[in-house]
């Protein structure tokens, strides 16, 4: 009769087990004990869609018995995903890990050497920063009341070289947000970290590597103004760091102490991209408090485009194919949204079609068929007209083409007009 019930209870606990990683946590709180004991014992007969009935077979009975018996004590860890999975050589990366049952982490450690620091910000997430280590993968592992895990993949240590007024984020390019293998290794070959964070504003920049493209009207474009040409060659011999994202009311507040936005009156407005910013403004206020810059019209045609030659960065030139990619007249409800809720480029910078029309550094002038290599615009008085590009939430598709281009007064402030930064490594 003993091995009889033996073989009874340990049959449960395996069905029970098959249900998830701590099936006998009744009451959710990492730790199977007498309080999810007492909620099976409580609960037991018929019941819908409660708790206690943890294979959802409508009856709390041996079966959910067996799964707090067989799994008392602090549920195992689980780690589903780490990021980023690189760190520099130097330490000092933050890197996130997620799962389940992570809030009693006792140490991290990254091939054996323990993290610099580290803190459960819950049962679900854990942060860690990386000690030093030397160039190649090493394996995290993660310790807390109930064992050690280790989650999917590696970490791997590489060298690259962070600009100084910057900290590393992620040092080469994630393959799920810069797909084209060629433009990863376009990206690496210069050394540079990818993915950055300027430390006294705490924007994110990603690094935008050199090369050669044809600016102007795209080719099957059938919109094109007459200002969108002659298409000429334009080489950029340097790389440069770009803003992710439009630079937001939050961070322009941050900076300056004020904030000029038309749009301040809603709850995600600290995420909306700041307007109502002159160039005259940027030039005097944010750029000479963070030593950062505008990005000239010819660096930002090259990075929207992302290398694509087509209207859009979508590599389409189907008016009806851009939802998903900027906002507009269409689909935007009549005012800017928050940075980054549209899909990326190519090259992971968002926004740069639609949202808000955003400032370059050029005096407006037009085009030439003459190669070009680093322009800067042409000279002329500090009031001149700057170049707008990119157009924003309130135009129809027709403006908010990677080719497209337009200017105001160098001291005008306008609804629907702003910003994303750029910087020299």
């Amino acid at each position: 009769m003993k091995s009889l019930l033996r073989a009874t209870v340990l049959s449960l606990i395996t069905v029970s087990l098959a249900h998830g990683q701590c099936p006998g946590d009744v009451i959710p709180n990492g730790v199977v004990n007498g309080v999810d004991l007492a909620e099976i014992l409580a609960n037991w007969g018929p019941c819908s869609s409660c708790t206690a009935d943890t294979n959802g077979d409508g009856q709390v009975n041996g079966v959910d018995l067996a799964g707090v018996l067989g799994g008392w004590g602090p549920c195992r860890p689980v780690i589903t995903s780490v990021s980023p999975q690189q760190s520099h050589v130097n330490g000092g990366n933050l890197i996130t890990l997620t799962g389940h049952y992570l809030s009693s982490t006792s140490s991290v450690t990254f091939g054996g050497v323990p993290a610099a620091s580290f803190v459960a910000v819950s049962g679900n997430t854990l942060r860690a920063v990386t000690p030093p280590g030397t160039i190649g993968s090493v394996a995290v592992v993660v310790t807390t009341a109930a064992g050690a895990v280790s989650p999917p993949g590696q970490i791997r240590y590489v060298q690259v070289a962070v600009p100084t007024w910057a900290s590393l984020i992620e040092a080469e390019p994630d393959p799920a947000v810069v797909s084209d293998p060629a433009l990863r290794a376009s990206i690496t070959a210069n050394g540079y970290a990818w993915r950055v964070k300027d430390t006294a504003t705490d924007i994110e920049m990603l690094l935008i590597p050199q090369g050669a493209y044809q600016r102007g009207c795209s080719p099957g474009d059938p919109n094109c103004a007459r200002w969108e040409s002659p298409v000429h060659q334009v080489t950029l011999t340097q790389p440069f760091y770009l803003g992710r994202y439009e630079v937001t009311q939050a961070q322009w507040l941050a900076v300056t102490g004020f904030n000029p936005s038309g749009f301040q009156q809603f709850s995600d407005s600290p995420l909306l991209p700041v307007d109502r910013v002159s160039h005259l403004m940027i030039d005097q206020s944010f750029l000479a408090m963070t030593g950062m810059r505008l990005p000239t019209d010819a660096e930002w045609e090259y990075a929207c485009r992302a290398g694509t030659t087509t209207a859009f960065f979508n590599g389409s030139n189907d008016m009806f194919s851009v939802d998903p990619i900027m906002w507009n007249y269409g689909n935007s409800g009549g005012r800017p949204r928050p940075v980054g809720t549209k899909a990326a480029n190519a090259l992971g910078l968002h926004d740069m079609l639609g949202n808000i029309w955003e400032w370059c550094s050029d005096i407006y002038s037009a085009y030439g068929p003459e190669p070009l290599i680093d322009p800067t615009g042409p000279a002329g008085p500090p009031t001149a007209n700057r170049v707008l590009r990119g157009g924003c939430y309130g135009d129809g598709v027709t403006p908010i083409r990677s080719s497209y281009r337009g200017s105001y007064p160098y001291s005008q402030q306008e609804g629907g007009v702003g910003f994303r930064v750029a910087r020299n490594p």
